[in-house]
């Protein structure tokens, strides 16, 4: 195995069991990689606000303008494991760099780009650098911060993150406003060449790579095709609302590859996803919890924008701060959350939050249907305070199901899933869309449609969003049910 020296780095007397480094400019460090963390979270929620925008300018339908969005998160979520394994063969840093390169390319990109279809495709590319970025950067933040300030430096990571989910609404409706869609692309490159500069310079690790790089190359492959495939799948059919035969292939590709996914992973001696972690009823329980939890969350966020602007007739740094109200309530609330599970350990509590949501979710679309905008903030905000209660102790029995040797596999699983979640809230609120629009015998722009027909569309997808939420905490249940024989966690 080789190191990388690191200039900046104070070495440790040398010992049987060596200290960690010490880096002098360590708060640095960690800001570069915190603002890297920050532009690559508000870029895949920034293009919420601007997606009506995006559907009229390109005179386009939202089957097709809504790919904006999934293609950035189905390319995060198909790779994410693979650069984490990849990222011990070339180094953290180098894959840092190398990611936010082609980040900052994606951007100017996708803010030059003249049609839907360059702009979907420079998406892809910057989602590669951001997940590039993303992948390590929970392992570059525990080796820079000193040992003492870990803890504090995880914190600091789930604040970023919290920030730029509230920042992207405001943020993307004021650009949107005062300059158009392409700058909230655009406004990425001067800060990223300047994070650039400043990580050139003192972005310098003290790492030890693998000789080899010993990625499951099947397992990789597979895991992108069938995830590709299953959103290609909808896509065509919120494109077409039937079964074509186009349809019917990448159904057939998603079948197949997932199968060859799973029985690689079963098999191979050092699988991407060692698969016998889902038979820990305590971690696959939570995990597929929040995955119909993040899919209700964004078939929501998906048509609110197109609601506020088509019936209420909102601007866009309007519904921006509409937005806002969801996750400012999420981060006040969440750490009380947390330590109110961890006082008391009641393990109903993710089920309850997440009941606390469906019934926000189920108040938000009956008051779509009535327009009274003060009782829509308020099922936002109750929302935000369902969501607190169920994603701190949800994500704690998550990480808490396995032994710490496996606390890594846990971590890339729940971003996956997370992801994933996302990419299918996106498609599924699509499909229901324009099934309804073409149920009712409209084809034209969405925010034309008559204003009390787009307010029942939306109001429908918000109740299946409630459903899926109901879902989500009959799942939770079943873990809590699950803790005692759980609780040796032998895999």
């Amino acid at each position: 195995m080789s190191s990388q020296a690191a200039p900046d780095a104070v070495a440790a007397p040398a010992r049987a069991c060596a200290e960690p480094t010490v880096y002098k400019r360590h708060n640095l460090m960690m800001f570069i990689v915190l603002v890297g963390v920050f532009m690559s979270v508000l870029d895949g929620i920034v293009v919420n606000i601007a997606l009506p925008t995006i559907t009229t300018h390109f005179g386009t339908e939202l089957a097709k303008s809504q790919w904006t969005i999934t293609a950035y998160l189905l390319t995060t979520t198909s790779t994410l494991m693979i650069f984490g394994k990849i990222s011990e063969r070339t180094g953290r840093v180098r894959l840092f760099m190398t990611g936010f390169t082609i980040f900052v390319i994606g951007s100017f990109a996708c803010g030059s780009s003249a049609s839907l279809e360059q702009l979907v495709s420079f998406r892809v590319l910057q989602a590669l650098g951001a997940s590039m970025v993303f992948s390590i950067s929970s392992a570059m933040l525990f080796e820079i911060a000193p040992r003492r300030n870990r803890g504090r430096a995880m914190g600091y990571l789930g604040t970023t993150v919290a920030v730029g989910s509230i920042a992207g609404p405001a943020l993307g409706g004021f650009i949107v406003d005062a300059l158009g869609w392409s700058y909230i692309f655009l406004i990425n490159v001067p800060i990223g060449v300047l994070l650039l500069i400043l990580a050139a310079k003192y972005m310098k690790l003290n790492e030890t790579r693998s000789p080899r790089l010993g990625m499951d190359w099947i397992g990789a492959g597979s895991l992108v095709a069938f995830m590709g495939s299953l959103i290609l799948f909808l896509g065509d059919l919120s494109d077409t609302s039937a079964i074509t035969p186009a349809g019917v292939t990448y159904a057939a590709v998603f079948a197949s590859c997932l199968a060859v996914f799973l029985l690689r992973e079963s098999r191979c001696k050092s699988p991407l996803l060692d698969l016998s972690v889902f038979r820990v009823r305590g971690f696959s329980m939570p995990s597929f919890s929040m995955l119909l939890f993040f899919i209700s969350s964004f078939m929501v966020s998906l048509v609110g924008p197109f609601y506020f602007e088509g019936v209420m007739e909102f601007s866009p740094s309007q519904v921006g701060i509409i937005y806002m109200i969801t996750p400012v309530i999420m981060m006040i609330a969440s750490p009380i959350s947390g330590s109110l599970f961890d006082k008391h350990h009641w393990r109903y509590h993710a089920s309850v939050g997440v009941m606390v949501v469906a019934a926000a979710l189920a108040l938000l679309g009956f008051m779509a249907l009535a327009g009274i905008l003060a009782l829509m903030a308020a099922a936002y905000a109750l929302q935000g305070f369902g969501g607190s209660l169920f994603q701190s102790p949800n994500n704690t029995e998550l990480m808490g199901a396995l032994p710490p040797h496996q606390r890594g596999i846990a971590s890339s699983v729940s971003a996956t899933f997370r992801n994933l979640g996302m990419s299918l809230g996106v498609s599924f609120a699509s499909i229901l869309v324009a099934f309804q629009l073409r149920a009712a015998g409209y084809h034209g722009a969405i925010l034309e449609a008559d204003r009390t027909l787009l307010a029942g569309v939306v109001s429908n997808v918000i109740f299946v969003a409630a459903a899926l939420c109901v879902a989500a905490a009959a799942v939770s249940l079943m873990r809590s049910g699950a803790e005692a024989c759980d609780e040796p966690r032998q895999l």
